[in-house]
Parts: structure tokens; C-alpha cells; sequence
């Protein structure tokens, strides 16, 4: 008999359950954990906050004491401004990170722990089904952490829209690593992963730290497979010409090179053994390079970008969802 297969009861007259007492239980026996994430909503707010107003605090001054820019080119970055600028570019992976926290907190103590200690027979026999055992522990962190991460993606755009608006270029790109992730609405999307491959994972494994082990592997290999190939999630935009028309300060530049007569690519990787510019452009002339070509990202594409990652990961939790309560259907047969 499988350890999951539900303890059998009198027949008994009980009026219709729902999720509410379920979330109740679930919210009471993790009281602790849900002040801990809250701690953390607090703190990661309040750093960037404090990095901003320290920011504003000291403003960039030239040599005479000006604080306005020090000529067209030149100026000279405030402390406080470097430091922030250092602070929020990781801080769209922190967020990712910390969604891949809660999936392993779902994949070890919500819900395998309960699977190897056998304290779920307890639940089960109190009127509540498997699915709304199951179901009860994927909304609640899902609702919680959705909510979360939305309230920090909005107070980090903000602490980059502050930085941005300063005197300075904090030369944070919109499609670095670092910064990309958080920005938008795919961080979400890994959060809704997180607890649908923390709960696969569980009730798969059934016991706490392989489950917690592997769920943080599958959410690694995801997360590492999506930011190598994001370029490849939208169709780059082809330029052609020289300089300001060629690239722009705001565009994600993939490949460039040059175009032949027949509108061939040579790219410039196939000359990197020329090692000056001028070999760079007798190596192109001489593999029939006739038009400079750049292939890139420009900031239009952010929220193509986005949308189309968020699908993707939107589209893998479901099916993480569907194959957990398949697999605790099975085990309950």
C-alpha cells in the first residue's frame, strides 16, 4: 500500500469544505516563515530607499563646486551614486533568487516534510481531499510571493528610474543580467515556477532535502538555459551604416560585421586575429564586406522580451501543476 494512500474513515454527513480552513492551518503552522518573508519585503525595501536618499543627499560636484555637469563629456560621480549604482545591478537577480527560494521552501517544509512525517493523513482525515491539501499549499505561497516580488519590482524600478535621473549615466543597461530579470514581469513568472516545481518535486520525492535539492537544480537549470538563450526569444532587428545609426547607447548589440554585394554576413568574430581596427577592415574588405551591419536588441524589444519569457514560464508551471496533482492522484489510488 502507498505510503500517500488516504486513511479510511467512517462515512460521515459533513457539509461542503473549501480552502479557507485549509489556508488557515497552512498560514498558522508557517507563522514564522511568513514573518520572515516579511522582514525581507521590509529590508529590501528600505535598502532602496536609503540608497536613493543617500544618493540625492550628494549630488555630483565639479572642481569649482558646481553641482551642475562638469562640461558636455566629463563629470565627476559622487560616492554615494557609484555605490548605488552597484547595490541595484545585481538586484533584478536577487529577485529571481529570492523566487527561487520560496519554490525550495515549498518543495522541503510545506509540503514534503508532511509527505515523510505522514502528519498529512491528519489533514486528509479531517474532511479535506488531497487536491485541497495540494491546492492549499500552492496558492498560498503563490498569492504571497506574487504579491512580494510585485511590491519589489516596483520599488526597484523606481531606485534605477532615480539613479537613471541623475546627472551621471549609471551605465545599467535594460537587458543586463543583473538588472533585466527584475524589471518586468517575468520575475513572476520564475516566482509561479518556483512553487509549481517545489510542489512537483515534493510529492515526487517525498522526502525533505532531496526534494528541496532537486528543485533548486531543475529552477538553476531553467533560469541558466532562459538568460543564455533570452537574446534568441524575439527576432533581433538588422542595421545598417555607420556610427549613430549603426548602434545606440541603448541597444543590446548581439553580432555585427559586414554585408557582402549579395547581402551575405561576414561577421567581425572571423577577423578577431587581426588585432588592430584598420586589420579588422582589410580582413572584412577581403572577404567581400561591403556594408557595416549590426544585429541587436533595441529598447523596443524590452517588453517583447518580457512577455514572451513570462509565457514561457507561465506555460512550464502550469504543466509542473498538472503533473503534481496527476502524480499525487496516482500515489492516493
Amino acid at each position: 500500500m502507498s505510503t500517500l494512500t488516504r486513511p479510511k474513515t467512517d462515512t460521515v454527513t459533513t457539509a461542503p469544505t473549501t480552502l479557507r480552513g485549509p489556508v488557515r492551518v497552512l498560514l498558522r503552522l508557517h507563522r514564522k516563515a511568513l514573518w520572515a518573508g516579511a522582514a525581507l519585503l521590509v529590508i529590501g525595501i528600505g535598502i532602496v530607499v536609503a540608497l536613493s536618499v543617500w544618493m540625492a543627499s550628494s549630488p555630483v560636484r565639479c572642481a569649482d563646486g558646481d553641482t551642475t555637469r562638469c562640461g558636455d563629456d566629463i563629470y565627476v560621480s559622487s560616492y554615494a551614486h557609484t555605490s548605488t549604482e552597484t547595490f541595484l545591478t545585481d538586484g533584478g537577480a536577487v529577485l529571481v533568487l529570492l523566487a527561487a527560494l520560496i519554490g525550495v521552501f515549498v518543495a522541503g517544509p510545506l509540503i514534503a516534510r508532511e509527505l515523510e512525517s505522514g502528519t498529512f493523513r491528519l489533514a486528509w482525515a479531517q474532511s479535506v481531499s488531497p487536491t485541497q491539501w495540494l491546492a492549499a499549499r500552492l496558492a498560498v505561497p503563490a498569492a504571497l510571493t506574487v504579491t512580494g516580488l510585485m511590491v519589489l519590482v516596483i520599488v526597484y524600478r523606481w531606485g534605477l528610474w532615480a539613479l537613471r535621473a541623475g546627472p551621471n549615466s549609471p551605465g545599467l543597461r535594460w537587458h543586463a543580467e543583473g538588472v533585466y530579470p527584475g524589471t518586468g514581469p517575468a520575475v513572476l513568472g520564475y516566482a509561479l515556477l518556483a512553487v509549481a516545481v517545489g510542489a512537483l518535486c515534493a510529492v515526487l520525492v517525498r522526502r525533505t532535502l532531496l526534494s528541496m535539492s532537486l528543485s533548486a537544480l531543475v529552477l538553476a537549470a531553467v533560469g541558466i538555459g532562459l538568460s543564455t538563450w533570452r537574446y534568441l526569444l524575439w527576432p533581433a532587428a538588422l542595421r545598417q551604416g555607420e556610427g549613430p545609426k549603426l548602434l545606440r547607447d541603448s541597444d543590446w548589440h548581439l553580432e555585427g560585421g559586414m554585408l557582402t554585394a549579395s547581402g551575405s554576413k561576414v561577421y567581425w568574430r572571423d577577423c578577431y586575429h587581426a588585432g588592430s581596427v584598420e586589420g579588422y577592415d582589410a580582413c572584412m574588405r577581403d572577404r567581400g564586406g561591403v556594408t557595416p551591419f549590426a544585429e541587436v536588441h533595441p529598447a523596443s524589444h524590452y517588453w517583447p522580451l518580457q512577455l514572451v519569457e513570462t509565457g514561457i514560464l507561465l506555460a512550464l508551471a502550469a504543466l509542473a501543476v498538472f503533473a503534481a496533482f496527476r502524480v499525487l492522484r496516482r500515489l492516493h489510488g
